[in-house]
């Protein structure tokens, strides 16, 4: 709960909501949304994974992990990052993280992600990641510009670990490249 005011400082900017349901937050939007991913850290089996991205010890970005079918072993990410760190690959590290924990720990089959056709960044860190575009879902969500479409990516298993293993930071290959927010949950 500690870091809910780093939070609000980007989940407050236009910039950062412009292609989400959710946002500009208030205040009291962003201590309820920082009190939720804490408590969904409680129930069994867990189905949210909430994390706070750092930069030199500042929290300057979130990634979600949600477990949308134990059964089927399927997964979901998102991640949102403050524009002073945009371009600095906190967004490509974000997902990294996630997909280490949806196939490593969690053991899951594929994990997919979506977001607005015009986040060019977005769809750059997907494809970073690993992702591939699937396709388009017309009219997903009412945003306040209007109806939005979604490019939907994914990544299987064994896709993400060929991947992973020619795409660690610093390595041949590798990408520390930069990115913006934004795959949206």
């Amino acid at each position: 709960m500690t870091d809910w005011r780093a939070v609000h400082s980007w989940a407050s900017l236009a910039e950062v909501c412009r292609f989400q349901t959710w946002g500009p937050n208030t205040e009291e939007e962003t201590r309820e949304f920082v009190a939720a991913a804490v408590d969904a850290w409680v129930h069994t089996p867990r189905r949210r994974f909430t994390y706070v991205a750092r930069v030199d010890g500042d929290a300057v970005g979130m990634g979600v992990l949600h477990v949308r079918s134990h059964e089927h072993r399927q997964g979901e990410i998102a991640y949102a990052v403050h524009p002073r760190v945009w371009g600095r690959g906190v967004g490509t590290a974000i997902g990294r993280r996630l997909l280490a924990r949806a196939f490593g720990d969690l053991g899951l089959h594929r994990v997919h992600a979506t977001c607005d056709p015009r986040n060019l960044g977005s769809s750059r860190i997907l494809g970073r990641l690993g992702m591939t575009r699937e396709g388009r879902q017309r009219h997903t969500a009412l945003l306040r510009d209007g109806w939005r479409d979604s490019e939907m990516f994914s990544v299987l298993e064994d896709e993400w670990r060929a991947h992973a293993a020619t795409d660690a930071p610093g390595t041949p290959g590798g990408s520390d490249s930069p990115g913006a927010p934004g795959a949206r949950a």
